[in-house]
């Protein structure tokens, strides 16, 4: 299914979400501490890469993982995510306007792939559960269910959308990850699921070892986030919108995260970057292209070889949008 990036964010309405977001930076991080923080996965500093909204993004000159420091302490997260103007844009106005397009664009191929991903990695020990980590408003969970014979549990910590979910039919767990009990789950074979969590996480490795002790052994554990290898973060860099701070504190990829979770215990099965908008996304922001290639490339080359071009980008894990399976042994 061919997809835009205008479909998923329209401009105007994004931008208007960003603008907010500008002023939230402000509000909630001026003056508030900060302490530097070391790459998450080789526990070196890094290098500077950019500045972008008083936040500095360092790159790990070993895994060439992409983070924030100094990075705010986690109470100023705590209290921007609780309380914001942008963050109650987002999950009203924008989610208002973009649902439709999302759902058909996004969560139902999602949902497909999910379980494309499930029958492939789970063998003769069928999967029971669904645990959606941070489910939000419940549309994967909606449409998975539809396709599925897996019964999902949504771990929600937001009161406004643990209640949409609930309203939904869902059983909902209303908590954060970290402070999860085992025992609030049921027994059965578990596959946990997490979409465009894990680069908002203050602490990554934290938040995997959580999610760790919390399988079964045999349980699959799947998420997607931001890979900073992605085409478009690296040739826009400080103009990409993905590096949308406060939001986006963790850039991993394919390989770096692959390290981590190995140090967390996992065993990681498959490591891709299934995207399909880098390409779109670089032609909607030629005004901050400053590499004469890449320009040459988008005027040059026709829509058919472009597309040829983004499947070769996906293929070699140098899409921004990465997806990770791993198993508890």
């Amino acid at each position: 299914m061919k997809i835009s990036e205008q479909e998923i964010r329209p401009q105007e309405v994004f931008n208007e979400y960003l603008s907010l977001t500008e002023k939230d930076v402000q509000t909630y991080f001026a003056g508030v501490e900060r302490q530097e923080y070391l790459c998450p996965v080789c526990g070196k500093p890094g290098e500077e890469w950019v500045n972008k909204s008083g936040f500095n993004y360092q790159k790990c000159a070993t895994c060439y993982s992409v983070f924030v420091s100094p990075r705010p302490v986690r109470e100023a997260f705590d209290a921007y995510y609780t309380d914001s103007p942008s963050t109650k844009f987002w999950a009203t106005t924008f989610y208002k306007v973009t649902e439709a397009a999302r759902r058909e664009k996004l969560w139902k191929p999602k949902a497909q792939l999910i379980k494309d991903t499930i029958k492939k990695m789970e063998g003769n020990n069928p999967v029971q559960y669904i645990i959606d980590i941070g489910g939000g408003y419940g549309v994967f969970d909606e449409e998975i269910k539809k396709i599925i014979d897996c019964e999902p549990i949504i771990i929600e910590p937001s009161v406004h959308l643990a209640k949409i979910c609930r309203e939904k039919g869902f059983q909902v767990i209303e908590a954060f990850m970290e402070d999860l009990q085992p025992d609030q789950l049921p027994l059965g074979r578990k596959c946990f699921v997490s979409f465009e969590l894990f680069e908002h996480l203050h602490d990554p490795l934290t938040f995997l070892q959580t999610v760790f002790n919390t399988m079964n052994s045999s349980d699959i554990f799947i998420f997607t986030t931001l890979s900073g290898m992605g085409l478009d973060i690296q040739v826009l860099k400080e103009n990409a919108k993905a590096l949308s701070p406060p939001h986006h504190l963790n850039f991993l990829n394919p390989k770096s995260v692959s390290v981590l979770l190995e140090r967390s215990g996992f065993e990681v099965l498959e490591a891709i970057t299934p995207g399909t908008l880098d390409i779109d996304i670089l032609r909607n922001n030629q005004q901050f292209i400053k590499d004469d290639f890449w320009k040459n490339i988008l005027g040059y080359l026709s829509e058919d070889k472009l597309s040829s071009f983004q499947e070769f980008i996906s293929k070699s894990g140098l899409s921004s949008h990465m997806m990770i399976t791993c198993r508890k042994p």
